[in-house]
């Protein structure tokens, strides 16, 4: 493990005790800090917490808020919800994946977008919408994407 890492890491453990108690707010912290949860991390964890890594990776994988892989700097999240999909919803994720050239759950290769699908926004109103980085853009249309996406970049987007 990277020595900067390990440094890191270590101030987050010595806040908690060496208990199985401590795991969800330990691995918060870790996420927080470090933008996922790297496997090495999880072990060294384990390790602290005198837990069994199972345990670690078992609640890392369990609660959606925990994420294993490496998020971009912008979280692209598309509604699937009944009032987005009868509106044009899944027209509207075509089209993000075509300009970031990801599927869901993936992260483009410069680190830039992330994109997840969710099952309700909760702006039924302004379907179909999606949100990045918690920013709601409704009423949309696949040209809109497009202008949204690049309007966010200052690199070209497809």
């Amino acid at each position: 493990m990277n020595p900067e890492v390990s440094k890191s890491l270590d101030e987050i453990l010595v806040k908690h005790t060496c208990s199985g108690n401590e795991l969800i707010p330990v691995l918060q912290e870790v996420q927080e800090r470090f933008g996922y949860l790297p496997e090495e991390i999880m072990s060294r964890v384990a390790d602290y917490l005198r837990v069994p890594a199972s345990t670690v990776y078992g609640v890392a994988t369990f609660y959606a808020l925990f994420k294993l892989k490496p998020s971009g700097k912008n979280t692209v999240r598309v509604c699937r919800g009944t009032a987005c999909h009868v509106r044009g919803g899944s027209r509207i994720l075509r089209e993000v994946e075509h300009k970031l050239g990801i599927k869901s759950g993936e992260t483009t290769p410069d680190m830039e977008y992330t994109l997840e699908t969710v099952a309700c926004i909760g702006a039924c109103a302004v379907a179909p919408n999606i949100t990045i980085n918690n920013e709601v853009h409704g009423q949309l249309t696949t040209k809109k994407i497009g202008e949204i996406l690049s309007d966010r970049s200052n690199k070209q987007i497809r």
